[in-house]
């Protein structure tokens, strides 16, 4: 049977919120539009930080409340805690995504909170509207820390069975510093599948060294079947020391399909949005079949090898 993958699109929050100018609203609003009809499980459309902590993202109730919903397509926010939680229900998401790590440092230096004192902000969320909102908890850093290093398997199962037992729907398991190699990734998939059967399990990679698409490969290969990518390969962890962007959603989608895999994306559409996002940021992008095609884009052969076909005949 084809193996069906499911595709989370964050190019409008985790993608963007590195960009240093800002991307108009409306562009946002655009963006997402275009991507609802492209086949994504879901899209994870903002954030409801603080406007001064992520300033590219302080529209998000106006993109939320401005977006076409398309049915099938699930559209979530992050939410940081309870204050941003009461913001976001205005807007009725379709799922919540609540994030920390799971190494102390990178705690501390992304959230500026222990660990402790993150588990308990979202413990909040959680009992307050669980009953009502999808939830979905992306623990980073489950790969390695690039200032602690190898973060132990059995700190990532730890913290992921401490809010297995909060009831979420769902656990996104987040190479955020592109430190995963697909040996790794492979064991990690396999422990997890054993322990939280009944749980949404994700699997979010970066490129930072290569090897994002291997990556993929292994967890697919394991049996994993949901992952996060971002269009055009945006993003990246400004708490992360040279942690740069997300996997490049329509290169991931593209390697799958060839695979035979079913993503459900329609790539004949994806691609000129794609093609789209230089002028949006206002620079090149990492993404690499928006470039140069689809491996079924055949093109002419030059008028030499006719001649060489009558000369060899």
């Amino acid at each position: 049977m084809t193996q069906r993958i499911h595709f989370n699109e964050v190019v409008t929050r985790d993608g963007f919120q590195m960009e240093p100018e800002f991307v108009p609203t409306e562009a946002k609003i655009a963006l997402i539009d275009g991507l609802s009809q492209c086949g994504y499980a879901k899209i994870e459309v903002t954030s409801f930080t603080s406007a001064k902590a992520i300033p590219m993202l302080r529209d998000a109730e106006e993109v939320m409340g401005r977006i076409q919903r398309v049915p099938g397509v699930e559209y979530t926010v992050l939410v940081p805690n309870l204050r941003g939680a009461e913001r976001a229900m205005d807007v009725k998401p379709d799922e919540f995504n609540l994030v920390m790590s799971t190494s102390e440092t990178h705690n501390l230096a992304n959230l500026r909170m222990p660990r402790e004192h993150s588990f308990a902000a979202l413990r909040e969320v959680i009992e307050r509207f669980g009953a009502q909102v999808p939830i979905n908890v992306s623990l980073s850093a489950c790969f390695g820390c690039p200032m602690e290093g190898d973060v132990p398997q059995a700190e990532v199962m730890q913290w992921s069975q401490r809010f297995a037992d909060l009831g979420v729907r769902g656990l996104t398991i987040c190479d955020t510093t592109g430190m995963a190699q697909p040996r790794q990734v492979a064991a990690m998939c396999k422990v997890l599948q054993q322990r939280f059967p009944d749980l949404q399990l994700t699997l979010h990679f970066h490129n930072t060294r290569g090897m994002g698409l291997a990556n993929v490969l292994a967890a697919v290969q394991s049996g994993i079947d949901r992952f996060d990518g971002s269009l055009g390969g945006l993003g990246g962890c400004p708490y992360a020391p040279g942690a740069s962007g997300n996997i490049c959603s329509e290169d991931a989608i593209h390697m799958l399909d060839a695979m035979g895999c079913d993503t459900g994306i329609d790539l004949q559409r994806l691609l000129p949005i794609a093609r789209q996002l230089p002028a949006i940021v206002g620079h090149e992008v990492p993404g690499q079949v928006a470039k140069s095609g689809l491996i079924t884009d055949l093109h002419p052969a030059p008028p030499s090898v006719a001649e060489l076909k009558k000369e060899f005949s």
